[in-house]
């Protein structure tokens, strides 16, 4: 897992949008990676840890029923990414909810390099701040460097015409780090603004 982790640290180095590169990039390396080796004792930069990827997941529970459902999904999940979403298929049958292997039931899109950066800026600072009565974001990693924040409504997004959706459709976003270790990602997530509910100092 741990070598995995790495291989796409490295993967994440060769994706950008003709050159251009984005604040938060910028930031990372020129304050961020200072902060986190002083904060942790590393020996070289190179320990200090990466977002890797970010990836967008979102299951259409009534797709079973209405097939265009999916491809809402698809337009709308593609216009919050900045890239094409993909469609995700079921791999078994589940008769208890009508499910049959291969059908579809949901969308996902995963963020890499510049538009990674550029998604995560319009996270922090346009979208999470519209949904009502925000206070913060939960702090639970999943015990391997990984985060992932469940959005309620697709609508927080400026990309989506409230005036022009026909469901509110929820949504995970799964930060995966280049550290196996939940402090150090919960250090790098801060230090880009994810807005933690119990900041640590």
């Amino acid at each position: 897992m741990a070598k995995k982790k790495v291989e796409e640290a490295k993967q994440e180095q060769h994706v950008s949008l003709a050159g251009y590169v984005p604040n938060l990039q910028k930031k990372y390396k020129e304050e961020i990676v200072a902060r986190l080796q002083k904060e942790f004792g590393f020996a070289t930069v190179m320990q200090v840890p990466k977002l890797v990827k970010i990836t967008l997941n979102q299951g259409i529970g009534d797709a079973t029923g209405d097939k265009k459902l999916v491809e809402v999904a698809q337009q709308e999940l593609t216009a919050i990414a900045g890239q094409k979403a993909v469609t995700t298929y079921s791999r078994k049958d589940i008769s208890n909810f009508k499910l049959r292997r291969g059908q579809a039931i949901g969308v996902k899109v995963t963020l890499r390099g510049a538009r990674m950066y550029e998604f995560l800026e319009r996270l922090i600072a346009v979208s999470l701040p519209r949904i009502r009565d925000f206070n913060g974001i939960n702090e639970k990693f999943d015990g391997r460097g990984n985060y992932t924040l469940g959005i309620k409504e697709q609508i927080i997004f400026p990309e989506i015409d409230i005036d022009k959706i026909t469901k509110i459709f929820g949504l995970e976003i799964t930060f995966v780090t280049s550290t196996e270790k939940d402090e150090e990602a919960h250090a790098l997530l801060r230090e880009f603004g994810l807005p933690f509910k119990n900041k640590k100092s």
